[in-house]
């Protein structure tokens, strides 16, 4: 990745912007979605910008940019039309190893401002790399229509239940599932229907209901021709739930990507042609453990006795090509 994602604690921010025209208005307005803890250097400022001064009691300092003002700060905005000024800004913020972003001027940059979908506390950002605008813009567009503006509700709902939960679901895995089961089914459509008071019954009802143990299991994922693109969708759904996942040296290491970040990782040095890692796969699903065993191909396994007699769940699914 050319950019590292990251999202930084609103409290913290102390943001200077330089300049006072149209390009400026449209930062402070999205700065202050977070903070209001804003400094604006220009001598003369639009309508816009006066406006969001007054009405937020932003911090004015009354002059052009003017090197010295900066050592409080930790992000700065050049948003001025002079090349010469913002490059003046940039070589000083970054002198003073802040975060710096030069409207239109990449090259001066060490952060750029991602694509955002605000369903508050759900923020979704997105970035091209400053390579696509275009294309980025479009893919905002396709997860825009998909995104119900309420789902941030969601969030709220599993953040306020999120102990309850915990003490009474003792598996991660099982986990993972209740909450998946909560969102997606009919306590979530009461959630985005404004029926909050029915959800609570429903979940806290739920929560009665006796839990069983985690069941372990091994899915065996041939991964066709390696094009991440060509994984069923129920291969994506396993590898999200993965507990743990191996995978030899002739897997496409893209589709690694797709496994669930926190499980554990376990590549093989032998061919899976000619060995498996059976009796690990299956102590861990023995344990309670979803485990995801990823082949190059559409390989046969090799003839396995512990595998063949163990009573654990085993799947096979075949992605296309």
């Amino acid at each position: 990745m050319k950019y590292f994602p990251i999202y930084l604690d609103a409290k913290h921010i102390n943001a200077m912007i330089i300049g006072g025209g149209e390009v400026a208005a449209r930062k402070i307005d999205l700065l202050l979605k977070s903070t209001t803890n804003i400094t604006i250097m220009s001598e003369t400022l639009n309508s816009s910008v006066e406006r969001l001064i007054n009405v937020h009691q932003l911090t004015w300092l009354k002059h052009n940019y003017q090197p010295g003002h900066l050592d409080s700060c930790n992000i700065v905005i050049a948003a001025t039309d002079s090349s010469e000024v913002n490059s003046a800004v940039a070589a000083e913020s970054t002198h003073l190893k802040l975060l710096t972003n030069v409207v239109d001027q990449p090259e001066l940059c060490n952060y750029i401002t991602p694509a955002i979908i605000d369903r508050a506390p759900m923020i979704i950002a997105m970035s091209s790399s400053g390579s696509a605008p275009i294309l980025l813009r479009m893919l905002r567009e396709q997860i825009e229509k998909t995104l119900p503006y309420g789902y941030g509700k969601l969030a709220d709902f599993s953040f306020k239940f999120r102990d309850h939960v915990k003490a009474r679901v003792k598996s991660i895995r099982d986990r993972r599932s209740f909450w998946e089961r909560t969102l997606r089914g009919s306590i979530g459509q009461a959630i985005l229907e404004g029926k909050t008071t029915q959800a609570e019954q429903q979940l806290i009802a739920s929560l009665q209901k006796q839990t069983p143990p985690p069941e372990g299991e091994i899915v065996f994922i041939h991964t066709g021709d390696g094009n991440p693109d060509n994984l069923t969708l129920s291969a994506h759904r396993e590898m999200q739930f993965a507990d743990a996942v191996f995978y030899d040296q002739a897997v496409n290491t893209d589709i690694i990507e797709y496994i669930r970040r926190d499980a554990s990782k376990f590549p093989q040095d032998i061919a899976s042609n000619i060995l498996i890692n059976v009796q690990h796969a299956l102590d861990l699903a023995e344990r309670g453990e979803k485990v995801i065993y990823l082949f190059d191909g559409a390989i046969e396994l090799p003839n396995n006795r512990a595998l063949a007699e163990s009573q654990i769940t085993k799947k096979h699914l075949y992605s296309g090509s």
